[in-house]
C-alpha cells in the first residue's frame, strides 16, 4: 500500500499540472499514512506491521473522444486521500467505542467483586463468638490462674503429638508438605494438621496445593469444634484463590460452619453464591449435595 501511494505521488510530482499543489498533497498522505500505521498498531497489537489495505478501489478516469482524461491526475487522488481520511477517522470512532464498553465490564466486575465480598463477610464477622479458643488478641493482659478454672492450652511452640504419621517424599516440597498435612488430619492430629496446613498455605502460595491446604484447614477447624474458624478460613481461600481447586468445596464447607453457628439463612446466601459461580464447573455430586444442605437450612 505504501508503494502505491509513492508511486501515485512520484508521478503526480512530474507533471506541471501538479507542479504546485503536490507538496501538499504529498505531506497530507504522508500524515495519514503515519495515523493509519498508529490505528493498525493498536488494533493489531501483534500484527506484521504492514498497513491495512483501505476499502478504495483505484479508479479509471473515463476518457473523451480526443483521449484526454475527463479528470486530472490531482482530482483522483486528491478524492482517494479524503476517502482514507473518512475510514481511519471511522475506525478511530470504533476503536473509542470499545475501549469505552471495556471500562464499563471492568467497573462493573469490580462492582460485582466489592459486594460478594460485603455480603460473604458480614455473616462470617458476626458468627464468631467471644471467646472461642483459639483467638488470640495480641498484647491483652493474661488473666489470673485460677485453681476453680480448667488447666491453660498448651503454647503455640509446645511439641503436638504426630507419632506414628509418616512425611511423605515424592521430591515436591509442596506437594509432600500438603500431604504430610493431609496425613496428621486424617489421623485426627487437628493441632498439629492446622499448624502443618498454615505453613503449606504461608510457604507455598503460588503452587495448586494452596487451595487444598486452605480448604483442609477448614475442615480442619470444623471437624476441631471451631467452626467460627472454619468459615473464615473457607472464605479466606474462596476470596484468595477463587480459581483455585478447591474453592467451590469451601463455599459449601462455609454454608456448613454457618450452619452450625445458627446462621442458616447466611448460608442459604453462601449455598446461592456457590451456585451462581461455579454452577456450570461443579460436579453432579456437589449440586446433589448442595440441594441436600438447602433443604436442611430451610433455604427459600
Amino acid at each position: 500500500m505504501k508503494k502505491f501511494w509513492l508511486a501515485a505521488v512520484s508521478a503526480a510530482i512530474a507533471t506541471p499540472v501538479l507542479a504546485q499543489s503536490g507538496a501538499p498533497l504529498e505531506g497530507r498522505v504522508v500524515k495519514l499514512e503515519s495515523e493509519m500505521r498508529a490505528v493498525q498498531r493498536k488494533v493489531f497489537p501483534g500484527g506484521s506491521g504492514q498497513m491495512i489495505e483501505p476499502q478504495i478501489a483505484p479508479s479509471t478516469p473515463p476518457v473523451t473522444p480526443e483521449g484526454v482524461p475527463a479528470t486530472s491526475a490531482i482530482a483522483d487522488v486528491s478524492a482517494r486521500v479524503t476517502s482514507l481520511e473518512q475510514q481511519m477517522a471511522t475506525m478511530t470512532g470504533q476503536i473509542e467505542q470499545a475501549q469505552y464498553r471495556l471500562r464499563q465490564l471492568e467497573e462493573q466486575f469490580a462492582a460485582y467483586r466489592k459486594a460478594t465480598d460485603a455480603r460473604l463477610t458480614a455473616p462470617i464477622a458476626a458468627a464468631a463468638p467471644a471467646g472461642e479458643a483459639d483467638v488470640v488478641v495480641p498484647n491483652a493482659p493474661k488473666p489470673a490462674a485460677s485453681a476453680s478454672k480448667p488447666a491453660a492450652r498448651p503454647a503455640a511452640d509446645a511439641p503436638v503429638d504426630v507419632a506414628g504419621v509418616d512425611k511423605p517424599d515424592t521430591g515436591d516440597a509442596a506437594e509432600d508438605a500438603y500431604l504430610y498435612g493431609y496425613r496428621l488430619w486424617a489421623a485426627k492430629k487437628y493441632a498439629a494438621a492446622e499448624a502443618q496446613l498454615k505453613r503449606v498455605v504461608a510457604d507455598f502460595p503460588k503452587h495448586r496445593r494452596a487451595s487444598w491446604a486452605q480448604n483442609l484447614l477448614g475442615r480442619a477447624y470444623l471437624d476441631d469444634g471451631k467452626p467460627s474458624l472454619a468459615s473464615i478460613a473457607f472464605y479466606d481461600n474462596y476470596k484468595k484463590y477463587p480459581d483455585g481447586e478447591r474453592a467451590p468445596d469451601s463455599l459449601f464447607y462455609l454454608g456448613s460452619a454457618l450452619v452450625k453457628l445458627k446462621k442458616p439463612a447466611d448460608a442459604c446466601k453462601v449455598y446461592g453464591e456457590l451456585t451462581d459461580v461455579y454452577g456450570a464447573t461443579i460436579s453432579a455430586t456437589m449440586k446433589a449435595d448442595i440441594a441436600k444442605a438447602r433443604a436442611a437450612a430451610k433455604c427459600a
